[in-house]
């Protein structure tokens, strides 16, 4: 639940720096852009910390190597944290990030379904995540201009 806070509430706090004079936030898309980047940040940051041995028992069963997955889309949401602020990579960078939210579906279905917890605290329901999820998309396609 807490990078679909940090996404919405930063997303406001960059349009009001926007609001109140700072140019690159006048845009909407550029406060959405660095939003994405704030959220993909502090997703990130769970997969060295205290919060790490969590994110290792949301790896389904099924796939090997959970220890080095999840080093792998912690790698994954800093890259894309970065690329989207570099013009010929931003497309791209949805695009990937697009295709990682989709990849880690089956984690957030584990973890709904099997009640873990994240920091001590419960994940959020299967239709919650699934919404979450969809705004992640969402905010991710909308954070670049798809047409020049």
């Amino acid at each position: 639940m807490a990078p679909f806070i940090v996404l919405i509430g930063s997303f406001g706090l960059f349009r009001l720096l926007g609001y109140a004079g700072v140019p690159y936030f006048g845009d909407w898309q550029h406060a959405l852009q660095a939003a994405v980047s704030a959220m993909l940040l502090l997703a990130a940051s769970a997969h060295w910390g205290k919060r790490r041995s969590d994110l290792v028992r949301m790896v389904p069963r099924r796939l090997p190597f959970a220890e080095a997955l999840v080093t792998a889309t912690g790698l994954l949401e800093l890259a894309g944290a970065a690329a989207l602020f570099v013009p010929s990579l931003s497309r791209y960078a949805a695009a990937g990030l697009v295709a990682l939210f989709v990849l880690l579906f089956p984690a957030n279905v584990k973890a709904a379904r099997e009640r873990l917890t994240i920091g001590g605290k419960p994940v959020p329901g299967l239709a919650v995540r699934a919404a979450m999820q969809l705004i992640f998309i969402a905010a991710a396609l909308f954070a670049v201009p798809f047409v020049s």
